[in-house]
């Protein structure tokens, strides 16, 4: 009797803690509907992106909201904002910080750079050199700052989202291939239909709804979801599943090197993400194959060096159509 007590009050507490989540991620998705106008997809992909430790690229031509999108979700969230305005002057040093002397002392004291924050925005990142670009690897992918020997953690949670522009090319460097694979997934925001764009003007007639934003969850709530992320139920079978998309890549004639093991456990956290997004504690066959471009498009490599984003994606579908759908029960 004793136990069965227990029990029910660990499956409420469970159950409260369910619907703590889903709040917080609704109330984000409604407080970024207040600037942004038909952006819900994209939204829930940024937002499952922060959820599962990873970084989002946002590719799209200027004045489609690149920007705006990626302030709006930092607004949301009670948690320190830094922005980098690539060039091709930035040097290393500008983005992770530097040592200087200080004659009073005597000793070297570390200034840190923009890069220490929990939501940095790093805008128009293809304008800036290779080897500027190069000092966000460790940051992005060991949360971790190395000057002059000296290892620094960043403070979590820590979340990059970078903008580019894919049609104004002159002036800038194409990000490495390992910077590519840096980035969870790679976004387009697209632009508005007649009805959203006609929207936008009346939303921004009299004043810009980004200046009255006010966060609505903290960073411990991210870290909170961050924790629950691979708790999410994933049938073997998907597990399989995304197996053989990240294989067919590898086996497709016009692709030099396909999506690697990073790749598809990227897919995985993806997948698991999107689905708590949805409040869901189990990911469906539909989460891996909507996420599958997102996730692995930016990822080929072909023959000729990297394809226009068009074709890498459009071959990402091809796959995804291509490789059989399991069908069985998803839940636990």
């Amino acid at each position: 009797m004793q136990e069965a007590k227990k029990e029910t009050i660990r499956e409420s507490n469970k159950n409260e803690a369910s619907s703590g989540e889903k709040e917080i991620i609704g109330a984000i998705c409604r407080n970024m509907e207040k600037v942004l106008v038909g952006r819900a997809k994209v939204t829930e992909y940024m937002i499952a992106a922060m959820i599962a430790g990873g970084h989002v690229l946002l590719e799209d031509v200027p004045g489609t909201g690149k920007t705006m999108m990626a302030k709006t979700l930092a607004r949301s969230v009670d948690a320190q904002f830094g922005r980098i305005q690539f060039t091709p002057d930035l040097l290393p040093s500008d983005v992770t910080g530097l040592n200087i002397y200080d004659r009073k002392t005597g000793n070297f004291e570390f200034h840190p750079g923009p890069v220490f924050c929990n939501i940095l925005l790093a805008d128009e990142i293809n304008r800036a050199t290779p080897r500027t670009q190069s000092s966000l690897l460790e940051c992005m992918e060991e949360h971790q700052v190395t000057v002059d020997g000296v290892t620094r953690k960043l403070e979590e949670p820590f979340f990059v989202i970078a903008t580019q522009n894919p049609v104004e090319t002159a002036g800038t460097f194409p990000l490495p291939e390992a910077q590519l694979d840096r980035f969870l997934m790679r976004l387009s925001v697209g632009l508005p239909s007649d009805e959203e764009e006609y929207a936008i003007l009346q939303r921004f007639i009299r004043a810009d709804p980004l200046e009255e934003l006010g966060a609505v969850c903290s960073g411990g709530d991210v870290l909170t979801l961050r924790r629950r992320c691979p708790n999410i139920h994933v049938h073997p079978e998907l597990l399989r599943y995304m197996q053989r998309l990240s294989a067919e890549t590898r086996r497709n004639n016009t692709v030099s090197s396909g999506v690697s093991p990073r790749g598809t456990l990227a897919l995985l956290r993806c997948s698991q993400a999107l689905a708590l997004v949805r409040g869901r504690d189990y990911v469906v066959p539909e989460d891996v194959k909507e996420l599958s471009v997102p996730v692995l498009a930016h990822r080929l490599i072909f023959m000729g060096g990297f394809a226009a984003t068009g074709e890498a994606e459009a071959l990402i579908r091809e796959i995804a159509e291509k490789t059989p759908v399991p069908t069985e029960e998803w839940g636990r």
